[in-house]
């Protein structure tokens, strides 16, 4: 079965408002079996939605919209659709009642408008929805089913779990898709791509798919199959030769988070983490403690941006500051010890920079980082200019120093030497 989504609402086609729906959509129906091949965004212009859907009852066997199925003028997906499958709008009584008692519950009387909730395409099946008032709907069509749904994310859901769900299960789908999260740090997305690339041609049946982010590249190895067993054998060839091709840059085989393996590392190895940071202005230390379960081994951390603090709170010496500069291997090293000192912590992370996009100088550019992790035996400090604007030079810096930690377990004697 192949299917498309088709997300309604003049506001997505404008930078304000990101279309999060298709996404829950793709996962649910490619877990059934069904491939998402089309989607489209679609204004509230009747004109525009007609054409829409006329095209995609061509070409798909299944067609799920959300949005427009509100109160006002311009919730017009109904009227769309009523006239693309050629069936009469009519006023579902049942549906109106059940919208008038959900006004009532909150003590409110229903405006005349929220009546065009209850006009429903002849021959469809009302989606009942617990969590507002516009019912979704279910129709089918010369072998097509077109199911439309509220755009109000939890609504959806809300629908597509209790009702869309359970019948679209019903029907016999003969294949599924297995995946696999793969995720890298490190390497640029082109390096990823020149180690892994062999692999395609020795499994022509798997489709792999490749993306850049700050934060890391992800690979998903994915095969549509009827056989399971089959299929996550083969997922677990790709991903052990993936493994073998990445080396150390690759932390993640589930979709794990670097903080959730720096995390999981820190755990297992009853370790505990403070960092000192300039630039990054306490990112790294969000990103720490945005894991469940962070105070068993984060103690705490500061954000030192002027000199005086770094000297006041962990005890950087104002002449190496004077004498090296802020931004400096030798900062970033007192800042990684002193904060290791003063909480106790196993681990110290020091981060001095720039980020931009002033203050940097043809010695020192914007973008230039140091990096320094220290524990009860020394420290080490690693130096990178990282590319970008403010924010993602900061998001590079706090990867870099996730990754530090976690290479830092990866060969306890190098790691501590």
């Amino acid at each position: 079965m192949k299917a498309e989504i088709i997300a309604i609402g003049s506001e997505l086609l404008t930078p304000y408002r990101l279309d999060t729906n298709s996404l829950f959509l793709t996962d649910e129906l490619n877990q059934l079996g069904i491939r998402v091949v089309y989607k489209n965004v679609v204004g509230d212009s009747l004109d525009d939605m007609r054409t829409c859907f006329g095209i995609a009852v061509l070409r798909a066997d299944l067609i799920v919209a959300s949005g427009g199925l509100g109160p006002t003028d311009d919730d017009r997906t109904r009227d769309a659709v009523a006239e693309v499958l050629s069936r009469k709008l009519q006023l579902n009584e049942e549906v109106l009642h059940k919208i008038k008692e959900r006004f009532r519950r909150y003590n409110r009387s229903m405006p005349e408008i929220n009546a065009r909730q209850a006009m429903v395409p002849q021959g469809a099946a009302i989606l009942p929805n617990s969590r507002g008032t516009a019912p979704g709907l279910w129709l089918e069509h010369d072998g097509h089913i077109v199911v439309l749904l509220p755009g109000v994310p939890i609504e959806l859901q809300s629908i597509f779990e209790t009702e869309v769900k359970p019948r679209l299960a019903r029907l016999n789908h003969d294949e599924r898709l297995f995946t696999r999260d793969l995720r890298i740090t490190g390497l640029p997305e082109s390096e990823v791509e020149q180690r892994v690339r062999p692999l395609y041609e020795l499994y022509p049946d798997t489709e792999t798919t490749i993306l850049a982010a700050p934060t890391g590249i992800q690979l998903h190895p994915r095969i549509w199959s009827r056989d399971t067993a089959k299929a996550e054998k083969l997922l677990d060839e790709i991903v052990d030769r993936m493994a073998l091709a990445l080396g150390e840059n690759l932390f993640s085989t589930h979709g794990e988070t670097l903080e959730e393996v720096v995390a999981r590392v820190l755990m297992e190895n009853h370790a505990t983490i403070a960092v000192a940071e300039s630039c990054t202005g306490g990112m790294l230390a969000e990103r720490l403690t945005n894991v469940a379960g962070s105070s068993n081994y984060f103690l705490g951390g500061v954000v030192c941006y002027s000199n005086e603090l770094k000297t006041a709170f962990v005890d950087v010496p104002a002449a190496i500051i004077e004498s090296k500069g802020a931004v400096s291997s030798e900062v970033a090293l007192a800042l990684a010890s002193g904060i290791r000192r003063r909480t106790g912590a196993t681990i110290g992370v020091g981060i001095t920079g720039i980020a931009g996009p002033t203050g940097g100088t043809p010695e020192k550019p914007v973008g230039l980082v140091h990096i320094a992790i220290a524990d009860e035996r020394g420290s080490r400090e690693h130096a990178i200019r990282f590319p970008g604007d403010r924010e993602r030079i900061r998001l590079y810096a706090t990867q870099s120093a996730l990754d530090m930690v976690r290479r830092y377990f990866l060969y306890p004697a190098v790691g501590r030497g």
